[in-house]
């Protein structure tokens, strides 16, 4: 398997061959010893290793396909098989991820190795390798070529004001985001109102239930854009996004916390949305993941909670292909719980909420 290992690194630091395809030709044949030495060699890759099948998977498989990045069949297979993405055509499937590896192939690899440290059982050692992948890719060329294609950020000229609300009644705290202007983009503000927020739930054990969601058309349509790229210091980055982020409050109480998603779940949006320990998704709600695009990879705690919900096999297809994933996909591969028409919150009243003091 000449190749296999490498990634082919030029000279400028591209990597020449981020995406390898492996197609065994009688997969029913190949002994469970054969596929074992295969498994070895896979998991010494630094490229992606993508597995193709194009019949259901024989068991003696299992460690080859646990060991690849992902692996793609056109056949009925049955859902505990984590590692599989079926997919109406392989070929046609195979071509969408070259095009996004090709596109940020520095980003693409880095994803695919993070997915397999962010598996760990623990999350505040996860979420670290995480943010220092994230915030190393912010000062790459790929993420610089994203800045200069969006163009000079917009100007937010919204009325100031809370953009997390939260209300009290008896045992359940309501949560919600409300920024519906900008689709409840996560801003900086938003992440420490909403860290504040999911903070009280934390220390007060007589709640109960702890419940999430978002005003306006969309739950929260990922970070917001304009936003990105102000980071100069990298390093404070790092450690800003590993202690200043919601997400292991999330995870502490997620036996408490409700997620009630609609609309777009988008990069953050979908990455917050894991941690809750309950997602219920309106019938319209779509998943995506379009940080690779950017030169990035999902940076809000996604690569540690998606894969916790829906293994690193189907998160790596989501966060290397960009593909959205409708509500029903989601709760088949258990992104989401199960569906409800979620009525749409209006939003709570400045005078009520508990933390329009506790955070200006």
């Amino acid at each position: 398997m000449t190749g296999l290992t490498d990634i082919d690194l030029r000279a400028d630091g591209q990597p020449g061959e981020p995406l390898v395809v492996l197609e065994p030709r009688r997969p029913h044949d190949m002994s469970a010893a054969a596929a074992v030495r295969l498994a070895a060699e896979v998991e010494r890759a630094v490229p992606l290793v993508v597995t193709v099948l194009r019949e259901p998977p024989p068991p003696q498989l299992r460690p080859l396909l646990s060991a690849s990045t992902l692996t793609l069949v056109d056949r009925p297979v049955s859902g505990r098989w984590q590692q599989i993405v079926t997919v109406p055509d392989v070929d046609a499937a195979l071509e969408t991820l070259r095009r996004a590896v090709t596109h940020a192939p520095r980003a693409a690899v880095a994803c695919g190795q993070l997915l397999r440290q962010t598996t760990l059982p623990a999350t505040t050692p996860a979420l670290a390798a995480e943010a220092a992948v994230y915030s190393m890719l912010l000062g790459g060329s790929e993420f610089g070529r994203w800045l200069t294609e969006r163009g000079p950020a917009r100007t937010d000229r919204a009325p100031g004001g809370d953009t997390v609300r939260v209300h009290r009644d008896g045992a359940t705290l309501a949560v919600t985001l409300d920024r519906p202007h900008r689709r409840n983009a996560l801003n900086a503000r938003m992440r420490e109102e909403l860290l504040a927020a999911l903070a009280v739930a934390e220390a007060d054990p007589a709640l109960a239930s702890v419940e999430l969601s978002g005003t306006g058309p969309a739950f929260c349509s990922g970070g917001d854009l304009d936003e990105f790229g102000t980071a100069t210091d990298l390093v404070a980055a790092y450690l800003v996004r590993l202690d200043r982020a919601p997400w292991a409050v999330m995870d502490r109480i997620a036996g408490r916390l409700t997620a009630r998603v609609h609309g777009a779940c988008i990069g953050a949006g979908a990455e917050m949305a894991s941690f809750a320990g309950t997602v219920i998704a309106a019938p319209d709600t779509y998943f995506r993941f379009p940080e690779l695009s950017m030169g990035l990879v999902p940076g809000a705690g996604g690569t540690v909670g998606v894969p916790r919900r829906i293994g690193r096999w189907r998160a790596a297809w989501l966060m290397l292909t960009g593909e959205p994933l409708p509500a029903h996909t989601a709760v088949e591969w258990g992104l989401a719980d199960r569906l409800t028409e979620c009525p749409r919150p209006q939003g709570i009243p400045p005078e009520r909420n508990l933390l329009s003091r506790a955070v200006r």
